[in-house]
């Protein structure tokens, strides 16, 4: 049996007829884009996956012309006929298949197709609830089905990435139990064990780590995930990352991988050169550089100055008073923004107070290099010439100060670094790569009731990551200060993936465990398998998980993640298509032993 790119029904793909083709008969099959019916002849634009071709069915079509006639747009329809060069003046440059035509001697309606609820074509003003009700047909149009086909691309890419290292791609369960990995699961009932639940992976941690005590070595997966948290634009309940893990290795060894991994994807599937290696920082010196560990690095000459030298020894009332709290005085220097209106300054003030500020404080260097400033009559001159310096402004720059703690005012510059990049065009081009290493290990927990256990600390990755090898044998003395062995890796300031080596020594984990809060009978309680498992043997291991959804989103220039999904939720975490989630029926609660709470009454 003879196997065809396009199945039995048809010959050719739409998108694949060109000039070379001209005096074949040909098959082919798809839906009718659009129908021009000039009565004695009609033109079809037939689309399937492979792109468009227009099809002429003119009155020695016969039987072919009638059928024409009769069909509608988004009817499937089987087309046979001659391929034909288009005449002079007919070709069409918007399309690859513009210079020929197919003159039909057969036309076979194969479905009839209601009216669409929208139009199939790129740039229609519609609802997202519409479209993700419709979906079928929204993955119709062109923008959304070439990013289904780029994201195939992607995956095929990466497939061929961890073949050829050596990665085996195994499986790892979906009903799990649950861990703390600092997000909400999902619960499975179980109708076997009344009262118990599964819960769904928010990744496949463990069961890699395992992998890696088993001798597997080398493990990769493209792995579904599930994590019941509030939704964002690059958010969604359940997401897909492609998940990664090797033994006898350091963070070097993952980062070589995923460098030249990353470089063939963005070359094979969208054509663009990514210069290795990537650009390294550390957690400290992208907070104070950026204001943030996602840093855009396509964001030219921008960069925070912290200013608590400069006014060491101010009268700027609002500056001493955060200096003498120990917070920061944050600046970042806009340049050319000198001609921003009071107005625009005045919007800026209110923006910084939506985001918890108490204000923000800014000023225009002027040619003489004044600085043109509601507090400049409280700065000294040495100041001013400080700022300026420090900031690296130039005659015409606007300069923003932020005051506070100084994570609070680092990240509220950070953030204005990135909105008046957007809203004055001063975001390059391309693709920004780069590495942030070196994150704290810990972070105290103002909620005490959200900690992992009962102290005030919390891993800022999961608790299964390894400190640096300075800090572990302290890392207990100065929570504060110790780094982990993690790594993140961002492009465009967004953090693609994130990594760590493992603990793979039993007492480190359990150490960790007890600071931690969890007792040695909690630890062994909720992750007995995985500390058994290290007293077993676990060689030294570590990974990294990239996320597949938003890796897709940069490739395809999209700002939305629910685009380059096939079937995703809504912000609410709701399924249009589908109308989930729905009630349970009550025989089906019956059987699982539970009963739901009434819903709260609104209003």
């Amino acid at each position: 049996m003879t196997i065809t790119p396009f199945g039995s029904l048809r010959t050719h793909g739409a998108g694949t007829l060109r000039a070379e083709h001209v005096g074949d008969t040909v098959t082919i099959a798809g839906w009718v884009d659009t129908r021009r019916d000039h009565g004695g002849v009609a033109f079809l634009d037939l689309r399937d996956r492979s792109g468009l071709v227009q099809v002429v069915a003119d009155p020695e079509a016969g039987d072919a012309l009638e059928a024409a006639h009769r069909v509608r747009s988004e009817w499937v329809v089987r087309v046979t006929g001659t391929v034909r060069a288009r005449p002079e003046g007919m070709v069409n440059d918007r399309i690859d298949t513009g210079d020929v035509e197919v003159a039909a001697t057969s036309i076979e309606v194969l479905s009839e197709a209601e009216t669409p609820p929208f139009p199939v074509e790129d740039g229609i003003e519609v609802s997202e609830e519409l479209r993700l009700k419709h979906r079928y047909v929204d993955l119709r149009r062109p923008k959304m089905a070439a990013i289904l086909q780029l994201r195939s691309r992607a995956t095929s890419v990466i497939r061929q990435v961890m073949d050829r290292h050596g990665f085996l791609d195994v499986e790892t369960p979906i009903l799990t139990r649950a861990t703390p990995e600092g997000a909400r699961d999902f619960l499975v009932p179980s109708r076997l064990q009344p009262g118990e639940s599964y819960a769904l992976p928010q990744s496949p941690q463990l069961f890699k780590q395992l992998l890696m005590v088993a001798g597997v070595e080398r493990y990769y997966q493209i792995a579904r995930c599930f994590r019941d948290e509030n939704l964002r634009a690059d958010r969604q309940p359940e997401f897909t990352q492609l998940d990664v893990e090797l033994s006898f290795g350091d963070q070097e060894d993952v980062i070589a991988v995923m460098e030249e991994l990353l470089a063939e994807v963005w070359r094979e599937a969208i054509g663009v050169e990514v210069a290795t290696p990537f650009t390294r920082l550390t957690y400290a010196e992208a907070l104070a550089r950026f204001g943030s560990d996602k840093p855009d690095l396509r964001i030219e000459r921008m960069e925070l100055a912290t200013l608590n030298d400069v006014f060491a020894d101010t009268e700027v009332g609002v500056f001493k008073g955060v200096l003498g709290d120990g917070g920061s005085v944050i600046a970042l220097a806009l340049p050319s923004g000198g001609d921003m209106t009071r107005k625009q300054f005045d919007d800026l003030v209110e923006w910084a107070k939506r985001r918890g500020a108490k204000g923000l404080a800014w000023g225009v260097v002027e040619d003489d290099g004044s600085l043109r400033s509601p507090l400049s009559k409280f700065m000294s001159e040495d100041e001013i010439a400080g700022v300026i310096a420090t900031t690296d402004a130039s005659a015409g720059d606007a300069i923003f100060f932020g005051a506070g703690e100084t994570t609070f005012a680092r990240e509220l510059i950070g953030a204005l670094r990135n909105h008046l990049a957007a809203e004055r065009g001063l975001i390059g081009e391309g693709f920004r790569f780069c590495w942030i290493v070196d994150a704290p290990m810990f972070e105290p927990v103002e909620d005490r009731g959200e900690a992992v256990g009962s102290t005030a600390w919390t891993p800022v990755h999961h608790p299964f990551t390894a400190p640096t090898p300075e800090w572990m044998d302290r890392f207990e003395d100065s929570p504060g200060e110790a780094l982990s062995n993690a790594y993140d890796v961002v492009c465009n300031g967004y953090e693609l993936g994130g990594g760590s080596i493992r603990i793979h020594d039993r007492e480190v984990q359990a150490r960790v465990f007890r600071f931690l809060g969890i007792s040695d009978e909690d630890a062994e309680e909720r992750f007995g398998f995985l500390l058994r498992g290290l007293a077993h043997g676990a060689p030294p291991h570590g990974g990294i998980a990239l996320g597949l959804d938003r890796l897709v989103m940069l490739l395809a220039d999209a700002t939305n993640i629910r685009d380059v999904i096939s079937f995703p939720k809504t912000q609410t975490g709701g399924c249009p298509l589908t109308d989930a989630p729905a009630p349970y029926e009550e025989i089906a609660l019956k059987e699982l032993g539970l009963r739901l709470a009434p819903k709260p009454v609104k209003g």
